[in-house]
């Protein structure tokens, strides 16, 4: 096979990947990635189509798959996928840009197996979640697999929690994000009992159930939340529950 040949086929598996990743992507996107003419990209589009591939192509928006197409066989629980994308936040951490790279498409192909819905979730999670390393961290928490599926579901949460001062309360929260610091992991949640956004300590809650009920999902990236809400968390009363 030749070289130019063997680029393509390379460069036609990467493309499928991307199309079961995200949901919408352009021929510019496309041709920046892989430093090819966008007319390139037209001819690879058209020969995966000949190929069999459902693309569907939304005028003046981009490229997309029929939904419910992905590459068998491998399959993950929601569980399982969740624990992967926090994996990848450890990775980022990581210096070696080559590792990096070869993660990230790792994740790009594990994600391409997954249903529309469940890779929707994914890419929330991620967005959700902040990772600072510490490796003297002693505090750890049984709930992060369980947090993770009440946020990308949208369900509340029934959390028994104590605070700075050993107070106790039972508090019903709405979860939106998982972070962690080099001291804690940490939830940001709607606290029902308040009436604010708050920060909970996982060691700090002693008890937790996730609830059938679900919540109307808040509009905002992780990255608005902080550009909006950044002063408040300086606060001592604000920043921890």
């Amino acid at each position: 096979m030749k070289d130019n040949d063997t680029k393509r086929l390379s460069r036609l598996t990467s493309i499928l990947t991307q199309l079961q990743t995200k949901r919408l992507l352009t021929a510019t996107n496309l041709a920046e990635k892989f430093n090819v003419s966008i007319r390139t990209i037209y001819r690879d589009i058209r020969a995966l189509e000949k190929a069999g591939v459902p693309i569907i192509t939304e005028d003046g928006k981009g490229y997309t798959l029929m939904d419910g197409y992905k590459i068998p066989p491998v399959m993950f629980t929601e569980r399982q996928a969740n624990a992967l994308i926090l994996a990848e936040q450890l990775v980022l951490k990581n210096k070696d840009t080559s590792f990096i790279k070869d993660y990230s498409e790792a994740i790009d192909k594990i994600k391409a197996v997954l249903r529309q819905t469940d890779k929707d979730k994914a890419n929330l999670l991620a967005d959700r979640t902040r990772f600072e390393q510490n490796i003297n961290r002693e505090r750890n928490s049984n709930n992060i697999s369980e947090l993770q599926q009440a946020l990308t579901n949208f369900h509340l949460i029934n959390i028994d929690y104590a605070n700075e001062q050993n107070e106790k309360t039972s508090r019903i929260v709405e979860p939106f994000a998982l972070i962690s610091t080099t001291e804690n992991w940490l939830l940001i949640a709607w606290c029902r009992l308040r009436k604010e956004f708050r920060y909970f300590r996982l060691d700090r809650i002693s008890k937790m159930q996730v609830l059938t009920e679900k919540f109307e999902p808040h509009k905002m990236t992780l990255q608005e939340y902080f550009d909006k809400f950044y002063k408040s968390i300086l606060t001592p009363d604000i920043r921890l529950s």
